[in-house]
C-alpha cells in the first residue's frame, strides 16, 4: 500500500493525525499480542509518575509482542535490510500523558546488536539486543545481561472481523511516552491502518522475565495474531516534566 493510502485511512484513529511530515517507515510482520490484566499498584513501580496508567473498565493490562521488523528506513531513502530487518519483542503498559492516549515501553528487544545501538540512539527508546532465533509463527529469544527467556511456537486461525472493544483498546495505539531522561518525556506518534486481527493457537510458550514477574508470570488472558501492518512515524517530541536537580 502506497504511503499515501495510508495516511488517507485514518477514520480508525481515536485522535486526530499528527502534525507535519512523517519521517520513518517501517512495517511489522508476523506479530503475536499476549496480554495480561494486572494490578495497578504492580505496574506502577515500571511506570514514571508523570504518565498516568490508563484502564479499561477497572482493569489494567501489560503487553507482549513479538514481530518481525521489516524496511525501517527514513522518509523516501530506501531501507538497508542487515540494520533495517530484525526481530523486536516489546512489553508494553498503557498509558496516557495529558490526556493523550498511548503506551510505555517497560521492554524492547531486538535480534540484531547494530540496529538497536542506532535505534536507541535516534529514539532514545530502551532497545536492547538479545539472541532470537525465528522462523514463521516461531521466537527463541534469550537476553544474557537480564536473563530473560521467551520461546513461543504458534499458528494463525479465522479473521476476527468485529473486534471487542477491549481487542481495540489493546491494539490501536497510535502515540508512545518514554521517560528518556529526569525531567522529560518523549513522545512518538505513529500512523497504519486499523489492525487485522486473527484468533491464534499457541502450542509452545515459555515467557521468563524475571523483573516482570509479577506481571508476566503466568499464562495470558487473552492473545491474538495479525499478518502486521505498515507504520509511518513522526519525529519525537520532547516534553519538560521538571527541571533537572
Amino acid at each position: 500500500m502506497k504511503t499515501e493510502q495510508i495516511l488517507n485511512n485514518n477514520r480508525h484513529r481515536p485522535f486526530r493525525m499528527p502534525d507535519g511530515k512523517w519521517k520513518f517507515y517501517q512495517e511489522w510482520h508476523d506479530v503475536l499480542f499476549l496480554h495480561w490484566p494486572v494490578d495497578l499498584a504492580e505496574l506502577r513501580k515500571f511506570i514514571p509518575d508523570e504518565l498516568e496508567i490508563e484502564l479499561f473498565g477497572d482493569v489494567t493490562w501489560v503487553s507482549l509482542v513479538v514481530f518481525k521488523l521489516k524496511n525501517l528506513r527514513p522518509a523516501y531513502l530506501p531501507g538497508i535490510p542487515p540494520i533495517s530487518d530484525f526481530d523486536e519483542i516489546n512489553i508494553r503498559g498503557y498509558v496516557k500523558y495529558r490526556g493523550k492516549p498511548g503506551i510505555y515501553f517497560l521492554s524492547i528487544e531486538g535480534s540484531k546488536r547494530l540496529s538497536c545501538i542506532i535505534a536507541k540512539s535516534i529514539t532514545e527508546m530502551p532497545y536492547r539486543h538479545s539472541r532470537v532465533n525465528s522462523a514463521k509463527n516461531f521466537y527463541d529469544s534469550w537476553n544474557n545481561e537480564f536473563g530473560d527467556r521467551l520461546k513461543i511456537k504458534f499458528e494463525a486461525g479465522k479473521s476476527i472481523p468485529e473486534k471487542s472493544l477491549l481487542e481495540r483498546w489493546l491494539t490501536e495505539r497510535y502515540a508512545l511516552f518514554q521517560d528518556t531522561e529526569e525531567g522529560k518525556i518523549t513522545e512518538f506518534n505513529i500512523h497504519h491502518c486499523e489492525w487485522p486481527l486473527q484468533e491464534a493457537g499457541i502450542s509452545e510458550l515459555n515467557v521468563e522475565y524475571d523483573r516482570f514477574k509479577s506481571l508476566i508470570g503466568s499464562q495470558p488472558d487473552l492473545y491474538h495474531y495479525s499478518p502486521g501492518v505498515q507504520v509511518l512515524t513522526w519525529g519525537k517530541i520532547n516534553h519538560r516534566t521538571a527541571s533537572p536537580a
